[in-house]
């Protein structure tokens, strides 16, 4: 076991999936003479060359769609975004055909395509730069989104997305890309679809996917620390497939749940868990369930406003208090 930064664990699945598959490639945005936008690609083109890890111009419905294509010919792409903001303009060539090619093709045609990227605020970018769209995208049969919020997670992750024969949409954070955590140093796969339980308690549930669990698992120290509550924090890992299991199991061992997102609360993420949690395990709560989310507003340009816009510990912290 050694220490990787979220950017390094993602670098390094990259690099392996390449050696180990020749129909790996990578396609993006600066992602090989300038080493990625976020340096994620560092060190790639140098070392795998520019038939592997290729730049793409500024126009990503033309290079997200010239994935899908080589996609459904057998190429595995993994496609660079330097924001998910972006994906809107590719929305015809994700939405409509790379999610639907191996539903329309009766299974003739797979799209094993992995567009990847941040998908976040928090870092003064502006409205047109701060999108979080795992609602928009996991509204959409076909797609699977993937959102780690742990370098151990987004390893093994972004691994078992590149593997996948489905599109899948990969959203990391940049906040995230510099924080260090305990990475394996043989090879790992973390399967599509399975939450993880990051802190266990029994007073209450605190669900969350992204650097939102990250905030949450901050909240349950405080939580702990100030008002001796043990909060269980479960990171989702994945949007679509959802764990519903794992989230009803924790629902069921503490009777109360808080759901964290950053993203806007209308058609929420954490609107479809809700709707999950009160169909399938109403008799277990014995409080309302409470959501924190960023605040319902185009994001703020202004630094210190956008924080206040965005989910924090102490906010979360405030919404368990309010049904412990």
């Amino acid at each position: 076991m050694r220490q990787l930064t979220y950017r390094q664990a993602l670098n390094e699945a990259l690099d392996e999936e390449i050696a180990r598959d020749p129909n790996v490639v990578l396609i993006g945005e600066e992602v090989g003479q300038f080493d990625g936008a976020y340096k994620v690609t560092e060190g790639l083109l140098k070392k795998w060359g520019p038939k592997r890890v290729m730049d793409a111009p500024i126009s990503e419905a033309g290079f997200i769609g010239m994935g899908v294509g080589a996609s459904m010919l057998g190429v595995r792409p993994v496609m660079e975004l330097m924001f998910w903001s972006f994906s809107y303009v590719a929305f015809d060539q994700i939405i409509n055909n790379a999610a639907n090619v191996r539903y329309m093709s009766g299974g003739q045609i797979n799209c094993p395509i992995v567009i990847r990227g941040p998908a976040n605020g928090g870092t003064a970018v502006g409205a047109t730069h701060s999108h979080t769209p795992e609602n928009f995208i996991a509204n959409t049969p076909g797609l699977k989104v993937v959102c780690p919020a742990t370098a151990y997670d987004a390893k093994g992750l972004l691994k078992s997305a590149i593997r996948d024969n489905d599109p899948v949409c990969f959203m990391e954070n940049t906040i995230l890309y510099n924080d260090k955590w305990d990475v394996p140093e043989e090879e790992y796969l973390i399967p599509i679809g399975k939450a993880d339980i990051k802190r266990e308690g029994s007073a209450i549930s605190l669900i969350a996917h992204g650097r939102a669990v990250i905030t949450c698992l901050q909240a349950a120290e405080i939580l702990a620390k100030e008002h001796g509550v043990e909060a269980e924090v479960l990171d989702l890992r994945s949007i679509r497939p959802l764990d519903e299991e794992a989230i009803l199991e924790t629902v069921r061992k503490t009777n109360r749940v808080v759901l964290v997102e950053e993203n806007k609360p209308f058609c929420g993420v954490d609107a479809q868990i809700a709707s999950l949690i009160q169909d399938k395990a109403f008799d277990y709560l014995d409080a309302p369930i409470k959501r924190v989310s960023a605040i319902d507003a185009p994001q703020i340009y202004s630094m210190p406003l956008e924080k206040i816009q965005l989910p924090d510990a102490r906010r979360v912290v405030n919404k368990a208090l309010e049904i412990l």
